[in-house]
């Protein structure tokens, strides 16, 4: 309860803020609303004038003259409620459309400031589901607060003292009877609150399901898992509709309690009105007053409780929101960070020490120094911490202990933008956006002309295959790349990095989705795109990294050799193990490969030093 209400009251505090700085807006907004409050509350005063003129004026024109005026009255009136309901509608939408917008905005630069592991751990679609109702349930609470509360408000203390005026009895039967009717609402609209955010829970477990499942649907046709999915979908659309029931189940009893209500309040004036006509302290003009503002008052009253369920459904949904703004972010600049600035491109890792959060430890005391213009490859098998090192240069995770420097200069001290601004990175699945080929080719440069993206495509061996499509560089590849072939995305990645022009390469795997002619393509793009830079490659597929200047074999976490590929395969060791048992230039496991395997390491390597041979003899 306590949690709840803490969000709730940080989720008011944040819309408040944003709508003070619409302020002058605001104003002319309420201004409206008073203008239309004062038409509702003078008009049927001006019309129980006119009844009460018929009930006395004989019919002669002077008497006629006098309705007349009368009905001009009543006109003015009208005009001044339509005149203000246009000022409130404006200046309203006004605010609506400004602060949404910020809000939203807001919600997601602060959401893609998380750190890797945040969105790992969580469904796209329901954040972004998220992001949508933080700025729509805003729309909601203003729209509550400015064209239903603020109205009924004003409507009742309006009509609380004109009737007061008339007969204070009267006014104190309204008064009683708002406050009884307000109170009740309220408390019976809180006890439900619990149920609106078990549905609001609910309704983005649905949309994070749906997103899985339609997010993977050839997975789902390939293993013929459509009624498993279906009986998933079944079972949170089951839990929805049970949230949703109790939430209904409670807004039909305050119906029916709004409904009595009314009945009560209005018997009551009624009674009252007739009781003081008999003894001619009200005329008949003023019973009709009584009776029009009964009618105002329901609306208003009916409509405020309708509202409160508004505004706690919309609170419920904007709490999701709110505690992932308040949630801090895992990985945050230092105050005063500088920017990072590279020229030779050192790398250094001193005594890093890294775990993940839950609690298994990669990196123990990993010290390694690479240097300007060194192209380093870290082999080793699955689980070794080759692509733990990648992220942590890029800084996706916080190291515990130690340090990371570039240049010299800490990378915890630097600017995040300015790091990966330094390092073009092209990952072992790269995913691409739902945009056009040139558009996701110049991620890496956005201010590249399109001369130069066609230039980074050529060298990444992807014009061949976007000059043969119909729409060429203006074809959309689908979400996440989806209508490209892995290779053809591969490249596509190879092509931004081309562009990118880092001081600072980091190949994860980079050919791992070629076929063999793509990837002999490619490896002239690579030798093109290495040169003049400090280079880092993950590598499963040891044949792309025999030209590297050194080797550094991984076994958990630890360097257990380093060399050329040469000296490498001089030594007993992982690396000779693993060269000498690939299967297509993959690694396998050694402990896979039969004992008497063991005996065939120097045929296999006669062989591979024949290939090399060929290969060298080639260039």
């Amino acid at each position: 309860m306590k949690k709840r209400n803490l969000l709730t009251k940080s989720v008011l505090q944040r819309y408040w803020s944003r709508t003070r700085t619409q302020g002058p807006l605001v104003s002319v907004a309420v201004f409206g609303v008073v203008m239309m409050e004062a038409a509702n509350i003078i008009s049927p005063l001006v019309l129980s004038n006119i009844i009460n003129q018929i009930a006395t004026l004989s019919q002669e024109p002077a008497s006629a003259r006098i309705l007349f005026a009368l009905l001009g009255a009543y006109l003015a009136s009208s005009i001044l409620g339509w005149v203000g309901g246009r000022i409130e509608m404006g200046a309203g939408l006004a605010v609506i459309v400004r602060v949404s917008s910020r809000l939203m905005y807001e919600a997601y630069e602060h959401l893609m400031h998380h750190s890797h592991n945040f969105f790992t751990s969580s469904f796209s679609g329901a954040l972004t589901q998220r992001v949508r109702r933080y700025a729509g349930s805003f729309e909601s609470l203003y729209l509550s607060a400015q064209t239903v509360i603020l109205p009924a408000i004003l409507y009742i203390l309006g009509i609380t003292v004109v009737l007061s005026l008339r007969s204070p009895l009267l006014g104190i039967i309204l008064f009683v009877w708002v406050l009884l009717f307000v109170l009740v609402q309220w408390l019976m609209v809180r006890a439900q609150r619990p149920y609106r955010l078990a549905r609001a829970v609910e309704d983005t477990k649905i949309t994070a399901t749906l997103a899985d499942s339609i997010s993977n649907q050839n997975t789902v046709l390939l293993f013929a898992g459509n009624a498993f999915e279906n009986k998933r979908i079944a079972g949170a659309i089951d839990e929805f509709k049970k949230a949703w029931d109790k939430v209904w189940k409670g807004d039909l009893l305050i119906y029916g309690i709004q409904g009595l209500l009314s009945i009560s309040v209005n018997i009551a004036l009624l009674a009252g009105a007739i009781h003081y006509w008999g003894i001619g302290v009200l005329t008949i003009g003023d019973i009709v007053l009584v009776q029009s503002y009964a009618f105002g008052l329901f609306g208003n009253v009916w409509n405020l409780g309708r509202q409160f369920r508004t505004i706690y459904a919309s609170i419920a949904d904007a709490s999701e929101m709110v505690e992932i703004l308040q949630k801090k972010h895992d990985i945050e600049d230092m105050p005063r960070a500088k920017n990072l600035k590279v020229g030779a491109g050192v790398i250094n890792f001193s005594d890093v020490i890294f775990g993940f959060q839950d609690g298994r430890k990669v990196l123990q005391k990993f010290n390694i120094r690479i240097s300007a213009g060194e192209k380093v490859a870290f082999v080793g098998l699955s689980g070794a911490g080759k692509t733990t090192i990648t992220k942590l240069l890029l800084r996706m995770y916080n190291i515990e202990k130690g340090a990371i420097l570039i240049d010299g200069q800490n990378i915890a001290e630097v600017t995040q933008q300015s790091l990966r601004k330094a390092i073009a990175f092209v990952p072992q699945e790269p995913i691409l956006f739902h945009r056009t080929l040139k558009e996701n080719i110049r991620y890496g440069k956005l201010d590249a002309t399109d001369e130069e993206v066609i230039e980074a495509a050529t060298q990444a061996h992807c014009h061949e295959f976007i000059s043969q499509l119909p729409l060429g560089y203006d074809t959309f590849v689908g979400e996440r790349g989806v209508k490209l072939s892995g290779g053809e995305r591969q490249r596509v990645a190879i092509a931004r990095a081309i562009l990118k022009n880092a001081p600072v390469l980091v190949l994860d795997e980079a050919t791992s989705s070629l076929d063999s002619e793509s990837e002999h393509l490619i490896q002239d793009a690579l030798e093109t795109l290495m040169r003049g830079k400090t280079v880092i490659v993950i590598a499963h597929r040891l044949s792309t990294i025999m030209k590297m200047d050194r080797i550094l074999v991984m076994e958990e976490g630890k360097i257990v050799a380093q060399g050329t590929h040469k000296e490498l395969l001089e030594m007993e060791g992982l690396y000779k193990k693993l060269w000498s048992i690939q299967a297509g230039g993959f690694l396998v496991d050694p402990d896979e490969v039969d004992k008497e395997s063991e005996e065939l390491p120097e045929e296999i390597m006669e062989e591979n030093d024949e290939a090399l041979a060929e290969d060298e003899a080639r260039k």
